[in-house]
């Protein structure tokens, strides 16, 4: 019934942070779109062709999760260079690594990865197919 994963929705408390975060550390193209109820502009960060919709805490849209609250995400990213390449750009951004590089397991077969930490304390693992 279920093919793949369209979008999902990131509560932050600190919008220009989070913005930051996502495009100037992981990469991702930041889009204004119209959404919500009632419909107003909305921001996104787009890669692949999924994308991530951003919510700000006490600003959220309608309809939303029962309890969205910064920091209880945990995700994990595949990249589209390798690892290496991604450790480099985290030690760029100043962006500190919380563990890694280790192997886990993946959605589709073993992964190597690296886990950081987004301005809400989210769990981002960035990946690379083993």
């Amino acid at each position: 019934m279920i093919d793949h994963l369209d979008h999902l929705v990131l509560t932050t408390h600190d919008e220009a942070a989070c913005v930051d975060f996502y495009t100037r550390v992981m990469g991702m193209q930041l889009e204004s779109f119209i959404g919500g109820t009632p419909p107003v502009e909305r921001k996104a960060f787009k890669f692949g062709q999924q994308k991530i919709n951003l919510h700000v805490r006490g600003r959220e849209f309608e309809p939303k999760a029962h309890l969205p609250v910064p920091g209880a995400l945990d995700l994990c990213f595949i990249a589209t260079v390798p690892l290496a390449q991604v450790i480099e750009r985290l030690q760029a951004a100043a962006w500190p690594i919380v563990e890694g590089p280790v192997m886990r397991t993946g959605a589709t077969q073993k992964i190597r990865s690296v886990y950081v930490r987004d301005p809400d304390l989210n769990l981002i693992e960035i990946s690379e197919l083993a």
